[in-house]
């Protein structure tokens, strides 16, 4: 059996620091490496984890199974190319040494996220992370806060906001007391806090290159997406301007505004979703042969929650008087006469719940048409 024993090494610190061309194989390759790296940067813990390589190497090697020790990093500027680095060098070393399974020695999460990659290429045992015991010298507090100060990420994240907000509060607090200084600083404390903990500013970072990539691409999507957001405003411009209507006065309180602005709204932002969501279908159906049943359910899951929305806040505004309610028509079919008669309440609710199930389930029925449909092509091919 033979085993491919990878440090794995996302940021590319190993190649930055000794200059080498990714991937590096072979006991004496890596072993030259560790020097490498040690002498380049002693305290990094990349030192650690090709030591970590070379160990686990030598145990499975003492226990008679054949192994390889390498090191692949991602060699590029972006996370992508990065990451696809990384799968060619892995590709690489499968199609020179041709191991039955790998184990993959990482230090730390970052690293973490490429173990899909390799798992894609070759079957993975196991994973050792490699956790750096600092001396007791080093965990002093003068030399955790020199490294804080070195690490400009650090202290763009850290302490930047930290001073504006030490700066802001005292101000803010001559200016409107300390219930809204307090408030409005944890408020922006807050929102810098999801700011980074959703990765916002990554996305932002990579929306101008994904809106090029899909102009350059003819992605009906881009086309949809801007529809989407012409018909959310005047969503927003609607509901306003219902809100604002002499009906909802100042004894309304606040449910019946909401309400209002809910009813007249939600058709317009229900469009505007079910376009996003179509183009994002048709940019599947042209780029795949096959699309899955997510992208199928989309445009009817969103209908049917605009229709059960609608019928909720129609059920409040028309309780109140603040609505007319929808009235059904005189029918003769046959022999049978239907005399017009308005719709309640708790009818109308009724009503569009049943109309936002019907329109689900026909969206489930098609996407599993769809698929059967394309599973048997698959079959006949």
């Amino acid at each position: 059996m033979s085993t491919l024993v990878v440090c794995v090494d996302r940021n590319d610190d190993i190649g930055r620091k000794t200059g080498l061309t990714m991937p590096v194989a072979g006991w004496e390759a890596v072993r030259s490496l560790v020097t490498e790296v040690g002498l380049a940067d002693p305290e990094d813990s990349s030192v650690n984890c090709l030591l970590e390589t070379l160990r686990v190497a030598r145990n499975l090697r003492d226990g008679d199974e054949e192994t390889t020790v390498a090191v692949i990093s991602g060699t590029a500027e972006t996370r992508v190319g990065a990451d696809r680095a990384v799968a060619t060098q892995m590709d690489e070393l499968v199609a020179e040494y041709g191991p039955d399974s790998a184990v993959i020695v990482i230090d730390s999460a970052e690293d973490e996220r490429l173990v899909p990659i390799v798992e894609s290429r070759v079957r993975v045992d196991a994973v050792d992370r490699v956790v750096v015991r600092q001396a007791r010298d080093i965990e002093s507090t003068y030399y955790l806060l020199k490294q804080f100060l070195a690490d400009e990420e650090l202290r763009q994240t850290v302490l930047v906001p930290t001073g504006i907000a030490l700066i802001v509060f005292p101000i803010l607090l001559m200016l409107t007391g300390p219930a809204i200084a307090t408030s409005a600083i944890t408020t922006v404390i807050g929102l810098f806090v999801l700011y980074k903990g959703l990765a916002i500013g990554d996305y932002l970072r990579d929306l101008p290159a994904e809106a090029r990539d899909a102009l350059y691409s003819g992605r009906v999507s881009i086309v949809t997406y801007v529809v989407a957001a012409g018909l959310s405003f005047i969503g927003v411009f609607a509901g306003a301007l219902r809100v604002s209507s002499p009906s909802f006065g100042a004894g309304e309180g606040y449910l019946m505004p909401a309400m209002g602005f809910v009813f007249e709204g939600v058709p317009w932002l229900a469009v505007a979703a079910l376009a996003a969501s179509t183009g994002r279908l048709l940019d599947e159906a042209i780029r795949n042969d096959r699309v899955s049943n997510s992208y199928l359910n989309l445009p009817f899951g969103v209908l049917a929650v605009g229709l059960v929305v609608r019928g909720f806040s129609a059920y409040f505004l028309q309780s109140q008087g603040l609505i007319d309610p929808v009235v059904v028509p005189h029918l003769e079919i046959g022999q049978t006469t239907v005399p017009e008669f308005p719709l309640d309440p708790g009818t109308r609710l009724a009503v569009y719940v049943v109309l936002g199930v019907f329109v689900s389930l026909v969206g489930v029925r098609v996407a599993s048409y769809v698929s059967d449909t394309t599973l048997e092509e698959e079959l006949v091919e």
